[in-house]
């Protein structure tokens, strides 16, 4: 819900941007990537510093706690990729939305 709401947001904000892009001529798959670029960012990055933290954290762990379990890859691996198609998910929506809108109606908001 936090990213769907940080690029919601984004989006509504950027609606006079979106009509000016797409009163030049830009077309709806234009606007589509522009903002599934943000999101795909975030679900690379995010997924990726959180599996780093992850198996540093269970190194450590590890020598701490001696009946500590350790991590399973697999697991791992699918949580992260579950929690970038969210993530992924979470973008488009708001994505699509923001092709819908009207350039003549964007630049009259103001």
């Amino acid at each position: 819900m936090g990213i769907y709401g940080v690029i919601a947001n984004l989006a509504s904000e950027r609606t006079r941007e979106v009509g000016i892009r797409m009163a030049l001529g830009a077309q709806p798959r234009d606007v589509l990537r522009l903002f599934l670029g943000n999101g795909m960012r975030l679900a690379v990055v995010g997924p990726a510093v959180g599996l780093l933290g992850a198996f540093g954290l269970t190194s450590v762990l590890k020598h701490l706690v001696s009946d500590f379990p350790g991590s399973d890859p697999l697991i791992v691996g699918g949580v992260a990729l579950l929690l970038a198609s969210v993530t992924i998910l979470a973008c488009w929506l708001p994505a699509r939305a923001a092709t819908k809108v009207d350039p003549i109606q964007a630049l009259r908001a103001d």
